[in-house]
């Protein structure tokens, strides 16, 4: 990659991965501190996600998978059997959010909050459902990313030592 030693773009990985997971964190927090959520906050609560899965997502496909094959043992092959999963969860929080987002769009509710106005009202009798499947993805997708990263952290580690 781009001329780069092996290590040395391990390392870059390495730390874009790291600092994903504060993007996710802090991604989280502006939601749950911020009630109701505005257009306002959905905006800068997606800007916040999308970096940390940028951060998580362009290593995967510009250098972990071109590279899978060639180190396809040990931790590799359970990183990437973890990280494959996590990465299903959060197509499974995807469909919830899809339906979350729809049903609070056609009622404004994401400009013009009311509080009186319950979401399982709005979004009929599968709203909950989606809730469901929106948090189930979420959760699931965090616990997997940190399996995932964990052991990628450890096959690095066996393979590169530490940097310093």
């Amino acid at each position: 990659m781009l001329g780069l030693a092996d290590g040395t773009v391990a390392t870059l990985v390495v730390l874009s991965v790291t600092l994903s997971f504060p993007c996710f964190l802090y991604g989280a927090w502006i939601v749950i501190d911020n009630d109701p959520v505005s257009w306002s906050v959905l905006v800068r609560h997606l800007s916040v996600v999308f970096t940390g899965l940028a951060l998580t997502t362009i290593p995967l496909v510009g250098w972990m998978l071109p590279n899978l094959l060639e180190q396809f043992y040990g931790f590799s092959v359970l990183h990437a059997v973890i990280g494959l999963h996590a990465y299903a969860f959060l197509a499974f929080a995807l469909t919830g959010i899809v339906r979350i987002f729809r049903a609070k769009w056609e009622h404004d509710l994401y400009h013009d909050y009311d509080e009186d106005l319950l979401l399982s009202e709005i979004g009929g009798d599968r709203m909950d459902h989606w809730r469901s499947r929106l948090r189930i993805g979420v959760a699931g997708y965090v616990v997997l990313w940190l399996v995932a990263y964990f052991t990628g952290l450890a096959q690095y580690l066996s393979k590169y030592g530490l940097p310093f």
